[in-house]
């Protein structure tokens, strides 16, 4: 037994070597974040704390088009090494409840870390009759079919948000989509729709400058980044939650030992205190540390409840 010993070892050597080696020279190179739908303004914020942290340059390459599909293909067909990150977003989770992409969040990319969250607010045009979440629902009741809500498009965080809210409220309101978020925006402060979903940072100043009211904020709890605005849970529909987020995921079958050093470098990244600020200011709430574990299971429970709503409400033709 003990003359096995020395061969037991040199074997798992050889197993384990390669992929400790590749996890000491990382990064060797520049890495590329590609961004899809929404605003690119997180992993920008964070790549020079990344940078410093891993010693080489992080480079934002935004990649629009098809929901996200063209960027998520991207970073799925780049080889799994760790240099080619996906800023994944609640959009990814969207698209695989709605079918409109081949992949899968879940299923064809490894987990990194979640960045940031940030509620979307509720807000409704002046002329409505509602100052509050339970109002606006009986109002809605009261006049079925008779108010038009706007997003950002098919299949958006935000058009997602309005339909599970009318599902679990079971009210009828009118979709009315938008190629994006100002545009919607600016169709409820004309009138011309009298409520949407919005981000965060951009219905602040409106509700600020009174074009529009808001009512409540999605978050299951009330938010710093909006602020005397209640959770819709707490206002009226009992259980009512949707988070928007910024994690970074990379290709399938990614190391191990990379996937916790470029966690361990976001991570540490967030922890700066200027860099926090920067980023509530701008409309997103650093998350406190978290594993790529646990952003996985955060993933599948978005992705989950989605299909739940897409499947309740029959979406998957829209």
């Amino acid at each position: 037994m003990l003359r096995a010993t020395p061969w037991i070892a040199a074997l798992v050597f050889t197993v384990v070597t390669p992929a400790a080696a590749h996890a000491q020279d990382f990064p060797a190179r520049h890495i590329r974040v590609i961004v899809g739908p929404g605003p690119d303004i997180v992993p920008r914020l964070l790549g020079p704390k990344m940078t410093d942290m891993l010693g080489q340059q992080v480079v934002v390459e935004p990649r629009p088009g098809a929901g996200g599909v063209i960027a998520a293909q991207t970073v799925a067909a780049a080889p799994a090494d760790g240099y080619t990150l996906l800023q994944a977003t609640a959009s990814y989770t969207i698209n695989t409840a709605l079918q409109t992409s081949p992949l899968d969040l879940g299923r064809d990319f490894e987990p990194v870390v979640l960045a940031t969250t940030s509620p979307f607010v509720l807000v409704v045009h002046p002329s409505v009759p509602a100052k509050t979440v339970g109002e606006l629902i009986a109002y809605a009741k009261a006049n079925p079919g008779k108010l038009n809500y706007a997003s950002s498009g098919v299949g958006t965080p935000p058009h997602l948000a309005a339909e599970l809210f009318k599902s679990m409220a079971g009210v009828d309101i009118v979709h009315v989509p938008f190629r994006e978020a100002n545009s919607a925006l600016n169709a409820v402060v004309s009138g011309a729709t009298q409520m949407m979903f919005s981000i965060a940072s951009t219905a602040q100043s409106q509700i600020s400058g009174g074009t529009v009211r808001g009512l409540a904020v999605t978050t299951k709890e009330a938010s710093p980044l909006v602020s005397g605005l209640p959770p819709i849970a707490q206002a009226g529909l009992a259980g009512y939650e949707v988070v928007g987020w910024n994690g970074y995921v990379a290709p399938k079958g990614t190391p191990a030992p990379v996937i916790a050093k470029l966690s361990a470098a976001i991570a540490a990244g967030l922890a700066d205190a200027e860099l926090r600020q920067k980023l509530v200011t701008a409309g997103y709430q650093p998350v406190a540390k978290n594993s790529p574990e646990e952003f996985g299971a955060f993933i599948a429970a978005d992705t989950a409840k989605w299909r739940d709503l897409v499947a309740k409400a029959n979406m998957k033709e829209n």
